[in-house]
């Protein structure tokens, strides 16, 4: 049995916190507002954002960070990439002894183009107040974690030590955990399959079917692995929970908040309707836009980030954004994929 904190008492912070409850561990759950922290601690339940799920007594909501992370050696951040930085900055204040550093946010920050790991590496650089960090990624819906349907998920670090930590805490009957060492390619597919998920949205939203859907899902896929393996990931991890399980999940499921946001906007709506209405963070827009500097300054080719870039910053319409994508160049499947397979990065 271990003391766990967990900083982000969001829909998915709470359900991994619920695993961790499944295992016996002790939960300090963290969150700013005193009444979400009163409803958990006496009413065992967080119905903004899991209703009717009840939470074992195990959890407990903590609104003071200094005595949320007291005598912890692992820490769960489950924030939203816009959060990170001053999250990681807050704990660096009331830490007083190392922690081992989980994640479960997907996402790449605009302008630095940094995975979440290495803004948390960056922001404890010169501590020794960090023993490692992970990553721990895949198809996983918090509702459905919640109701303890069996769901499977990725952990990586560049520590294989801090991988099988996290295996164990996590792991039982309804939450199976694999490790992986490809930290690039997991954190990678975790953040850019938003991208994806709101253009399948959004076709959906032009009243477009199944063979479109299917178009974007695996041409997306291309995308996202031309340029994780340009950073250094494996292409084979694509293939893994983290990216094709994590894309599936993401590109079918009315749980997603991308799908959601991108059906909205192929419905018409503009990108502020769209967040106003949401109430929640959507990761793929400021994903899309890291993406796409990136994938500019790597010379990788992205049609379909790209064409939702201009949609989402630039004012292009979703049907013209379809129509400019359909109508590229001839292109030979095999050769493409070939292509980055074959990369002297490899």
């Amino acid at each position: 049995m271990a003391n766990i904190a967990v900083m982000g008492a969001g829909s998915w912070g709470t359900a991994l916190s619920m695993v961790l409850a499944d295992n016996h561990h002790d939960v300090r759950l963290w969150a700013r507002r005193e009444e979400q922290i009163a409803e958990i601690n006496n009413n065992h339940t967080n119905e903004a954002y899991l209703p009717g799920i009840q939470l074992p007594k195990q959890i407990k909501g903590y609104s003071d960070l200094s005595e949320t992370v007291k005598n912890v050696e692992v820490l769960l951040l489950v924030v939203p990439t816009k959060a990170v930085r001053d999250a990681i900055q807050s704990l660096r204040k009331v830490l007083t002894s190392p922690v081992v550093i989980v994640h479960a946010s997907k996402g790449i920050e605009p302008g630095t183009h940094k995975r979440i790991s290495e803004m948390i590496e960056e922001e404890f650089e010169g501590s020794d107040l960090l023993k490692d960090v992970a990553v721990l990624s895949g198809p996983s819906h918090a509702e459905e974690v919640s109701l303890r349907q069996p769901t499977t998920v990725t952990v990586s670090s560049s520590n294989n030590d801090a991988s099988l930590l996290i295996q164990d805490l996590f792991m039982n009957q309804h939450f199976r955990v694999y490790t992986n060492p490809d930290l690039i390619g997991v954190e990678v597919g975790g953040a850019l399959k938003n991208i994806i998920a709101l253009v399948c949205g959004l076709t959906n939203g032009l009243g477009m079917g199944d063979n479109t859907k299917a178009a974007i899902m695996t041409r997306g896929l291309a995308e996202i692995t031309r340029l994780g393996v340009k950073q250094g990931a494996n292409p084979l991890t694509f293939a893994g929970l983290s990216g094709l399980g994590d894309l599936i999940v993401t590109c079918t499921s009315v749980h997603s908040r991308n799908w959601r946001a991108g059906q909205m906007i192929g419905q018409g709506k503009s990108l502020d309707e769209v967040l106003s209405s949401m109430g929640m963070v959507v990761e793929g827009i400021r994903t899309t836009q890291a993406a796409f500097e990136l994938a500019n300054e790597l010379k990788v080719e992205m049609p379909i980030t790209s064409a939702l870039y201009e949609v989402l910053f630039e004012g292009l319409h979703p049907k013209e954004a379809t129509e400019k994508l359909m109508g590229r160049i001839k292109k030979h499947e095999v050769e493409q994929i070939s292509d980055f397979l074959n990369q002297d990065e490899l």
